[in-house]
């Protein structure tokens, strides 16, 4: 038998995906305002300085700069839209959340309205016949 519920996290599950999204979203602004656009280390990065923020820095702007964040976010909530999953949900939660802060923000904000809109999807259950 094929039982049709609404795709709705479980409480745990809830507050795995609050602290995901937290953490992506604090990473996300400290990337931003303390490494991609303070003046001090950008001109540290560009004058040869090699350190991991100058490598994060590098890999971060190449990233949004190609939409990156953006298409990975829309790509998840799009497929959470037809298959709701949890992990497919967290996924898209984080990669908006980086696309949000860091510049991508006309696909991120496209994948959160179809996150929200996953909500209203029925997910199958299958359960064993009596």
């Amino acid at each position: 038998m094929i039982s049709r519920a609404m795709f709705a996290p479980s409480a745990r599950q809830s507050n795995w995906l609050i602290v995901i999204g937290f953490l992506a979203l604090g990473y996300a602004l400290y990337l931003r305002y303390l490494a991609v656009e303070l003046t001090s280390v950008g001109l540290a990065c560009q004058g040869g300085l090699q350190t991991w923020l100058c490598a994060t820095r590098s890999f971060v702007t190449t990233l949004f700069n190609h939409s990156v964040f953006g298409w990975v976010a829309f790509g998840a909530a799009a497929i959470n839209l037809i298959r709701p999953t949890v992990p497919l949900f967290a996924l898209g939660l984080a990669a908006a959340a980086f696309g949000v802060v860091l510049y991508n923000v006309g696909l991120s904000a496209l994948a959160v309205a179809l996150l929200i809109l996953s909500f209203a999807r029925p997910v199958t259950i299958e359960t064993e016949p009596d």
